[in-house]
């Protein structure tokens, strides 16, 4: 990491996205640098105003001034009353939705208080999977909807901040390694060690005379006869 950090690193997400095991690694890897999580409807405002540093969103965003990378998708479910009679299906297959009062999120003002309405009979509310799970209600089901696209999950940063700390948690994300040489925390640590060996080395043969003794090592000490290799001779 560079010389100006440590500095908290602030990750940005959308509602049912669970950054959990990436923010361990991150927390293991650098304990140094705080890591702060805040939750956001709209990620790419808190990102694009440097609210944070990396934000977790869900496709389709405006990529403007962005890097982005998909991460995993989700399936599209189905979420209804209980007493619905899509409810008896394990997968609701994509025809059964024509003969439903489809919900518009945006018109119910999120995906909580849909789910709220699809609960109370109103109506259906198609929804990723992670946000149905999440509102979940003991009123409402949710089901598989096989036919219909799934939505993306992917992590977006600024194209200006060019951070390591950034950098480093990318490559989390990616599944790089503590070791990997395309992590910033790694890059440097190359150059060190040869310093570091060459010191030793330098300091090996400068120090003592000890490459001076070696030299001399296992001669006999003048005036003194060598004794003869192999066993000694027993007295007669």
């Amino acid at each position: 990491m560079s010389a100006d950090q440590p500095r908290t690193l602030s990750v940005g997400f959308v509602p049912g996205v669970t950054p959990g095991k990436w923010v361990a690694r991150w927390r293991e890897r650098h304990p140094e640098v705080p890591l702060e999580l805040h939750q956001h409807d709209d990620a790419v405002a808190a990102l694009r105003d440097a609210s944070d540093d990396v934000v977790f969103v869900r496709l389709p965003v405006d990529r403007t001034g962005l890097h982005l990378i998909p991460l995993y998708e989700e399936q599209p479910v189905a979420v209804m009353s209980r007493e619905n009679e899509l409810s008896l299906y394990e997968d609701v297959p994509l025809g059964e939705l024509e003969g439903e009062d489809l919900l518009d999120v945006a018109a119910c003002g999120g995906p909580k208080t849909a789910v709220e309405v699809a609960a109370s009979g109103a109506g259906v509310v198609v929804l990723p999977m992670s946000l149905a799970r999440l509102y979940a209600r003991k009123d409402a089901v949710h089901r598989p909807v096989p036919g219909l696209p799934a939505t993306t999950i992917g992590i977006a940063w600024r194209m200006e901040d060019e951070s390591d700390d950034v950098e480093e948690f990318i490559g989390i994300v990616r599944g790089r390694t503590a070791q990997s040489s395309r992590q910033p925390s790694q890059r440097e640590a190359p150059k060190k060690s040869a310093a570091q060996k060459a010191a030793a080395k330098k300091a090996a043969a400068q120090g003592s005379g000890g490459g001076r003794a070696s030299k001399g090592a296992g001669r006999p000490q003048q005036g003194k006869p060598a004794r003869p290799s192999g066993t000694r001779g027993k007295r007669r």
